[in-house]
């Protein structure tokens, strides 16, 4: 899998769950990428422009491109464990990983505990989404499910109370998520699925007063969480 941009890779070099392989560097470049990447015994080959500009995926390696390895998923319980009132996220049916990369982003910065994705109808972690996220992949702790509506009951029996974001709700300012909480949040355009939302012991909405009816899913993510960060303090 490649990654490129300068945050992108120095955020993979200084993490422990992403292994970076080798990385190619604009020939002439100077920055404490090389030096890191060194240090953590990482083959460095200077290449000229040319063929970073063909290797690109999205056009803007800023003479950077590395090569990692997959990304490694965490399981439920290592997510349960890291707090004992874990907040953690579910994502039901994101299949853009812009979308994906953005959520991963404001759940690092937001201090969530875990991010819950399914393996169908979803997309997994790939080179865009660790683009996206800016290197918040590597600090955040990703299950990947086979069913997600196994997983909220598996976190409903562990004493999380799970929250579906979507219309017809509780305004969600008005909700208690002091506690031990996860929010979930549905895909581009479909939302949370009707079986996701009956599993679920409640429903949340964010106060709309314009004229259209629904937010982009990592803008509505961001917002339901960093409600949950004001409501703890």
């Amino acid at each position: 899998m490649k990654i490129e941009g300068k945050n992108c890779i120095l955020e993979a070099l200084r993490s422990d769950t992403v292994s970076v392989n080798t990385l190619l560097v604009d020939k002439g470049a100077n920055h404490s990428i090389i030096r890191i990447a060194r240090e953590k015994g990482v083959k460095v080959q200077f290449v000229d422009k040319a063929i970073l500009d063909k290797e690109t995926i999205e056009g803007k390696h800023q003479g950077f491109i590395a090569d990692v390895s997959e990304f490694v998923y965490s399981e439920i319980e290592d997510i349960l464990a890291s707090s004992p009132t874990p907040f953690v996220v579910v994502l039901d049916g994101i299949n853009d990983p812009h979308n994906l990369g953005s959520i991963i982003r404001v759940c690092e910065c937001a201090g969530v505990d875990g991010i819950i994705i399914g393996r169908n109808r979803q997309v997994a972690v790939n080179d865009t989404v660790m683009r996206c996220s800016a290197g918040a992949v590597s600090y955040v702790k990703i299950a990947r499910v086979t069913n997600v509506n196994n997983a909220i009951k598996q976190l409903q029996q562990a004493g999380v109370w799970v929250y579906a974001c979507d219309m017809d709700g509780q305004e969600i300012t008005t909700t208690n998520l002091k506690g031990a909480v996860a929010l979930v949040i549905g895909g581009e355009g479909s939302g949370v699925s009707r079986l996701t939302r009956e599993t679920c012991d409640g429903i949340v909405s964010l106060k709309l007063k314009g004229k259209v009816n629904s937010l982009n899913a990592s803008v509505a993510c961001g917002i339901a969480v960093y409600e949950v960060l004001r409501q703890r303090g």
